[in-house]
């Protein structure tokens, strides 16, 4: 087992008050039915901490917040069931949510269910870098909002689309969590994975620095022409090397 060190010790504790501030948050229709992974698949984004949070100076990755079929199911960015399983090595015991969609249940580690920007996103990293442990040497990757929201259909609502009143009170919390992620972390570099990501990074550290990369999403034209060919160049231009 991996053992604990100050620096993941130090995020499990911003991870925990993100998670217990995003809790007290109360919302309304249209969303219906909201899921908080970092509370019911705890195990397994601990694990994710644990095994790969140390290390400062690397390039922060920052996606959006959790897909149904990603990380709402294993509790780990990005978490496509089968690559967080098979190449970054974490399989945990996942709980249920309080209130569940009838839609969009939870299945953990037995969900079938193939997310693929998560898959894009973990394809590409044992492509190129072959072993966990090589890629999150140069990066590493987490979630601005760890929260999933559904509308009464099932359909995702992502947090930019939320009434505003309430939009600004996620981002309060999460505003408060990233600012002290990004302490912790030192990173190198911060790049969002997509607009969004990259704007609130922008407005909530008041940096101009922030890069961003193209969205992993099947909703994204562009993506879905070639996605791991345009985030290297992309990349490359930002002046981050790949191994």
């Amino acid at each position: 087992m991996v053992p604990w060190t100050q620096m993941s010790k130090r995020l499990i504790t911003i991870t925990r008050e993100l998670s217990k501030g995003v809790n007290a948050l109360t919302m309304n229709e249209p969303v219906v039915c909201v899921y908080n992974p970092l509370e019911y698949a705890w195990k397994s984004h601990c694990a994710y901490l644990r095994k790969f949070g140390e290390g400062k100076g690397r390039v922060l990755l920052i996606g959006m917040n959790p897909g149904p079929w990603g990380m709402a199911q294993t509790g780990v960015p990005f978490g496509e069931v089968n690559h967080v399983r098979d190449f970054l090595g974490i399989e945990e015991h996942v709980k249920q949510p309080k209130h569940i969609h009838p839609k969009r249940p939870v299945q953990g580690f037995d969900c079938t269910r193939s997310e693929v920007s998560g898959r894009r996103v973990w394809e590409w990293a044992k492509e190129r870098f072959g072993t966990p442990e090589s890629f999150f040497s140069t990066f590493f990757v987490l979630n601005y909002c760890p929260l999933c929201f559904m509308e009464e259909g099932g359909k995702n609502r992502t947090p930019d689309k939320l009434k505003p009143a309430e939009r600004d009170a996620v981002f309060k919390v999460c505003d408060v969590a990233l600012r002290k992620f990004v302490k912790v972390l030192a990173p190198s570099k911060i790049v969002g994975i997509g607009g969004f990501a990259k704007k609130r990074a922008m407005k909530t550290l008041g940096r101009d620095d922030v890069e961003t990369i193209l969205h992993p999403s099947p909703a994204s034209p562009m993506a879905n022409r070639g996605w791991a060919p345009q985030i290297e160049k992309q990349f490359e231009a930002m002046g981050v090397k790949l191994q």
